[in-house]
């Protein structure tokens, strides 16, 4: 069973979204070890500079680095948009491959992630041109993910 890690700076705070990051949890558990890790953001004043996001975005990066394994994808709004579809492609393709088929996301902070954590990994994503809350981008990375499933075992859902 492939395993899919997230790794993400925040908790999710809301409770009407974690209700539905935990309904996509069991939802994944029949096709995947699913492990969700919610790291700290580096605390920064309430107007940071740049050097003091810059050490912030260091300090959190080192700590995703450190925790990545097997096929990494990093979501940032730069990063490729991919179908559907696509995106079942690339978690069959991680399945195929080595490390027992592990695929991580990295989310980052409200200010991104650092140019070592996005070269770091195979993908670049972006869910959209739109700029989303960190934590409504979760929920809708998990129904991805089990949408991306889905279509992997031909079931009505993605229609």
């Amino acid at each position: 069973m492939q395993t899919i890690q997230i790794l993400a700076l925040g908790k999710c705070k809301e409770g009407y979204l974690r209700e539905a990051c935990r309904e996509y949890e069991k939802r994944l558990s029949r096709y995947c070890r699913l492990q969700i890790t919610e790291l700290e953001p580096a605390a920064l004043s309430q107007n940071p500079s740049e050097k003091e996001i810059a050490a912030a975005l260091e300090k959190e990066g080192a700590e995703l680095l450190k925790r990545a394994k097997g096929y990494c994808i990093a979501m940032c709004i730069e990063g490729k948009q991919l179908t559907s579809p696509g995106l079942a492609e690339k978690l069959e393709q991680a399945a195929q491959g080595g490390d027992s088929g592990a695929v991580t996301f990295l989310i980052g902070s409200s200010y991104g992630l650092t140019p070592a954590v996005k070269q770091r990994a195979q993908l670049r994503l972006s869910m959209s041109a739109m700029t989303f809350p960190h934590q409504l981008a979760r929920v809708m990375l998990l129904e991805q993910i089990y949408r991306g499933y889905q279509i992997l075992a031909g079931t009505k859902y993605h229609k």
